[in-house]
């Protein structure tokens, strides 16, 4: 090796995380007595010299964790983003936040300062498009990384995802439109062609096929704005579209105001369903149904898989799902129907 090798070369010899040799050099108890002669036999064949004045300057940052959301104005993702900083702040660590807008230019520059201003770990619920330059970054740092809520980083590139299961909850609320006695079902936004839509999308369309029924899929962004409009579209051009599954929450609340200029009762004309079961959903009226994705407590299990990767070189499965739940409220129960659930 012609230069001095760094850490980030120990980990790679080693076969462990970055954060696995620091606590190594730390005379750390959380590192089984293996692993520890295994880092310590890499840096003896590599070379490595500990340089403690520089790594006494790096500790001051040594309790931070970054955090990088593609859209905090969205509620789901504050919520989202709140749930990771409480539990990792109870734990004694500093959550570094940055929203992205969905730019992957803008995304790798956080990244990279982050990776630079010595950040611990990082979550990120990652952009689409151009995401070389970004995950490239993270594994050169060596920094245990997890993506959440998308994949980006393909499987095999050692970036987890851990997400909600969005096809087990598309499937239960198309379900439920379709027990509910809907004869004609829309599904309402998310950008064609994104993996995260085609997900949704396609166990909609494998549900519709069974119940016999003609799919009829209205992409777009997933705003309130989008919802209110495509409301008063389907008022004019599709008729006989008597439910809805929205791509998220804030379609489905906009669908609900779009309903009221249009002059159709949701519930009755129109049956509504969202997802991720924002707190607005249970307040607005009518109460929107949707899939629950239980965001806060999946915040706090991210801070958790995140933190023991860290500390105790527990490295998450590839992917991991966790379990969703349909709220039926009134926006989707005719008459007659179940009950509601609050």
């Amino acid at each position: 090796m012609s230069r001095r090798p760094t850490i980030v070369d120990v980990a790679r010899a080693a076969g462990v995380s970055k954060s696995t040799v620091s606590l190594v050099l730390q005379n750390s108890p959380l590192v089984k007595a293996d692993t520890r002669d295994q880092v310590r036999k890499a840096m003896a064949d590599l070379g490595y010299v500990y340089n403690r004045a520089a790594a006494k300057l790096r500790r001051s940052n040594a309790g931070l964790i970054g955090l990088v959301i593609n859209d905090l104005r969205n509620p789901f993702f504050s919520e989202f983003a709140t749930a990771v900083q409480m539990a990792l702040s109870a734990r004694g660590y500093v959550t570094v936040v940055a929203n992205t807008d969905d730019d992957p230019a803008l995304q790798a520059q956080v990244v990279s300062a982050m990776i630079e201003h010595g950040v611990s770990a990082l979550v990120i619920c990652p952009a689409y498009g151009g995401q070389q330059d970004t995950f490239d970054a993270i594994r050169r740092s060596g920094l245990p990384c997890l993506q959440v809520l998308r994949r980006v980083a393909p499987p095999g590139s050692g970036i987890p995802l851990c997400a909600p299961d969005f096809r087990g909850g598309t499937w239960s609320a198309v379900d439920h439109l379709v027990w509910q006695g809907a004869r004609r079902i829309a599904f309402l936004g998310g950008i064609e062609g994104r993996p995260i839509t085609e997900e949704r999308l396609s166990c909609y369309l494998e549900r519709l096929e069974i119940a016999g029924m003609e799919p009829l899929f209205l992409p777009g962004r997933a705003s309130r704005k989008f919802g209110h409009d495509i409301a008063c579209t389907l008022a004019k051009t599709h008729g006989d579209v008597d439910a809805v599954m929205c791509f998220n929450d804030l379609i489905g609340l906009g669908v609900l105001s779009g309903c009221a200029q249009a002059g159709r009762q949701v519930g009755r004309d129109l049956l509504v369903v969202g997802f991720d079961d924002i707190d607005e959903c249970a307040h607005a009226f009518p109460g929107l149904s949707s899939v629950r994705t239980f965001i806060s407590d999946f915040g706090a299990g991210i801070a958790g898989s995140v933190l023991a990767w860290l500390e105790k070189d527990q490295k998450p499965e590839p992917e991991t799902r966790t379990p969703v739940d349909l709220i039926v409220r009134a926006s989707s129960r005719m008459a007659g129907c179940r009950p509601l659930q609050d």
